[in-house]
Formats: C-alpha cells, structure tokens, sequence
C-alpha cells in the first residue's frame, strides 16, 4: 500500500478490472463495498457472486473476500484490498425471507431496502408518497439484524428510512449520499435523518457522485470538506465515513439498467432533467481510487487531526461493520 493510514470506501460499482484493482493498491485503499446487483432476481445474484469468486481467483494477489469484519484487517495484512458486497435493492431476495440468511452466508453484507421506488420492503426516495416500512419489511430487517446484514437507507424514502431506524435493533447506514441541506438533491439527506443514523449508531457515507454535489463536476475539494466538517459538527466524528459511489468505466447502459432495471420502458432521469441522462463529468479531484491521498490533504487542510481523519477515511467503517456485521446467530 502507499500509505499507512486505513482507508476504507463505502460504496462503489466500477466496471471491475485489474486495472481498477491496482489503482486501488495505488490509492492505499484497504476496503471496498462494492455493489453486486440492482434489480436482479435471486438467480441472477447468485450468477453475480460467481463472477466474483472469478475476480478473487484471477486476481488472487490483489483482492481477497470479506465475509466479515476481521477480514479487512487480514486483507490489509496480506497486502490486499478486502471487498465486501452489497445489494442496491432488496430484489435479491425476492418476496422470500429464508434468502437473506443464505445470501449473508454467501457474502452478502449489506443491502438496501428500496432503491428509488416503491419495493416489498419500503418507500424510495422518487415516490411521490412515502407510505413507510412494510409488514414484510419489518420481518426482513428482523432477519438482517439475526443474520448480520446491515441495513442501507441510500435511496430511500424520508419516513421509510425514519422507520427502519427506529426498527431495527442493530445500527442503519446510508453508504452513500450527502446532507439535503447542503445540495438538495432527491437523494440526499435531511438533517433530521442524519441525526438519527448517528443515535442509532450507525454512518453517513459521503458521496463524490457529481449529481449529489453542489455544482455538479465542478465541486471544489474546498467544498467537499466543508460539506463533511458541517456534518461532523451535526452527526458525531464517529459517524460520518466515505462512500465515493465511484462508477468507474462503466457503459451508459449500466446507467439505464440502474435507473429503469425491467419496470420502465422509457427512460427515467431519476431527479427530472434530461441533462443527467448519462455520466456526469468526473470531479477533478477524485477522478479514480488513486486520489484518495487528495481528500485526506483536503480534510487535513481544512483542520482536521490526524486521528480525526482516520475515522473518517476508515476506522468508523470498521466499526460499524463489528457493530452491524458480526451474525449474532449461525
């Protein structure tokens, strides 16, 4: 690695390659979340996570499995970049409660209860009306909690994500989003959201995805920084992380599939504006996992401690991951 201090990303869904694996290693990054599916169906995932025991087999020397915490530490011991997966949506489990044990057992860490719309589970953050947790909802977060599978609120609706909270025994997470009050995107969070992810324990990961920073692609790092020292002043050191939502070299047609999966048949431009139909331009700062050295000058220019910033970079993560991760059942 290229650095010593622990850095952790909270969600990214690239276009996977050797490639982005060494600029990982260039970037001193020791964990990713990287998302394995959208809006597949349980065969479909199981098709994913065999792609995956691909990845680790060909590129053994780089990358290794996290099934749970103390895997990043032996990962980072071994000189390699641990991934641990995650669901965008609860469609892997389709409307059958059994798949959540059996997919937690296969490496699934994390997964979203509702990605934009309306799903089994709870509300997306699109919907015109958030009519909250489910009946089936409740029973899944239940077996999330046994299983050790942690709950993301991304893109979820406001009361949806306030009932889940509030249900569930073991800390929320939003892996990747920022404060509405800052850039009040669709996606982002309210102040009333993010105080109750922080009682519950859990993390804030703060997205570099342009379409949720104020000013798009021109976002300075200066900005980024204040955004996450405004937020630590509201949520606690202990619960804000980075959760890049870094789409690296990925199609256009990942895009679509993201946003409109099998329900629509035209496209759906998620915050309402044809001009966020494809890629945004990249930040120029954080163009790929080798910047990650950028935001920790940028956080330690904008007076952050050294302690303070290996919360941020990665140690809150970790925590929250022995809090929320760690199956208290077999």
């Amino acid at each position: 690695m290229s650095q010593e201090m622990l850095i952790v990303d909270g969600l990214q869904y690239s276009n996977w390659s050797r490639e982005i694996f060494e600029q990982m290693h260039e970037g001193g990054v020791d964990a990713v979340h990287a998302t394995l599916v959208y809006h597949e169906t349980t065969r479909d995932t199981l098709s994913r996570l065999g792609e995956w025991n691909r990845r680790f087999e060909a590129n053994s020397d780089l990358i290794l499995p996290v099934f749970e915490p103390a895997d990043i530490q032996r990962a980072r011991e071994a000189g390699k970049v641990g991934i641990f997966l995650g669901a965008q949506n609860c469609s892997p489990i389709e409307d059958d409660i059994d798949m959540v044990a059996i997919l937690r057992r296969l490496g699934l860490l994390i997964m979203q209860l509702t990605y934009n719309n309306q799903s089994l589970l709870a509300c997306g953050c699109y919907e015109s009306e958030d009519s909250g947790l489910t009946r089936f909802g409740r029973q899944v977060i239940k077996e999330m909690n046994r299983v050790g599978m942690v709950i993301d609120m991304s893109h979820s609706a406001e009361r949806s994500t306030l009932n889940a909270i509030e249900f569930s025994e073991r800390p929320v997470i939003i892996s990747h989003a920022n404060p509405s009050a800052w850039h009040p995107a669709k996606r982002n969070k309210s102040n009333k959201v993010l105080k109750a992810i922080a009682e519950s324990e859990g993390i804030l990961g703060f997205s570099a995805y342009p379409f949720h920073l104020k000013d798009g692609p021109d976002c300075t790092l200066e900005a980024y920084c204040d955004m996450i020292a405004t937020t630590a002043d509201l949520m606690g050191i202990e619960h804000i992380g980075i959760g890049t939502d870094l789409c690296q070299a990925q199609p256009t047609s990942v895009l679509e599939w993201m946003r409109n999966g099998r329900w629509s048949k035209e496209m759906d431009y998620g915050e309402g504006s044809q001009a966020n139909a494809g890629w945004p331009r990249p930040l120029s700062w954080f163009r790929d996992n080798r910047d990650f050295p950028n935001l920790i000058n940028g956080l330690r220019q904008r007076g952050f401690d050294g302690g303070e910033i290996e919360r941020i970079m990665g140690r809150n993560w970790i925590e929250l991951l022995e809090r929320a991760a760690t199956p208290t059942a077999v």
